[in-house]
C-alpha cells in the first residue's frame, strides 16, 4: 500500500507540474499576444493621426495653390506639409512591421494622401481627399479584423 501511495504521489506531482507548465505557457503566450495588439493599436492610432494631419496640410497647400494664393503662402503651406509628411513614416513602418498582413492597406492609405499633391482642380482635390479618407477608413477596418482574430 505504501508503494502505491508513493507512486500516486509521484504521478500527482508530475501531472501537477505539467499542468502548471502548460498554464504558464499559455499565460505567457497570451501576454505576448496582448503586447503585440497594444503596440499595433498604438501604431495604428499614430498612423491614422499622422495621415489626417497630412491630409489636412495637403488640402490647405493644394487649395492655396489652386486658388492662386500668394507664393509666400503656398511656400509656407508646402513647408507645413513636409513636416506632416515626415510624421507618417515612423508609424507606417511600425504598423507594417507588427502586422505585415495589413501592408497593402497601409500603403494604399499613405499613397492616397500623397496623391493629393498636384490636383488639377478643386473638384479633383475634393475627390482625392475623399479617396484618402476612404483608404484610411479601410486601413482601420482591416487592422481591426486582423487584431480580432483569435
Amino acid at each position: 500500500m505504501e508503494i502505491a501511495a508513493a507512486v500516486v504521489a509521484v504521478i500527482g506531482t508530475v501531472v501537477g507540474a505539467g499542468v502548471v507548465g502548460v498554464q504558464q505557457y499559455y499565460a505567457a503566450r497570451s501576454q505576448r499576444r496582448q503586447a503585440l495588439r497594444d503596440r499595433a493599436l498604438t501604431a495604428l492610432t499614430e498612423l491614422s493621426t499622422a495621415l489626417a494631419d497630412h491630409r489636412r496640410a495637403m488640402w490647405v497647400r493644394e487649395d492655396l495653390r489652386l486658388s492662386g494664393a500668394a507664393a509666400a503662402d503656398v511656400a509656407a503651406a508646402r513647408e507645413a506639409s513636409h513636416v506632416t509628411r515626415s510624421a507618417v513614416t515612423g508609424p507606417q513602418i511600425a504598423l507594417v512591421a507588427l502586422l505585415p498582413q495589413v501592408r497593402i492597406d497601409v500603403e494604399a492609405a499613405v499613397r492616397a494622401v500623397y496623391e493629393m499633391r498636384g490636383a488639377v482642380s478643386a473638384e479633383v482635390l475634393v475627390f482625392m481627399r475623399e479617396q484618402a479618407v476612404s483608404a484610411a477608413d479601410a486601413l482601420i477596418g482591416s487592422t481591426g479584423r486582423v487584431l480580432s482574430r483569435p
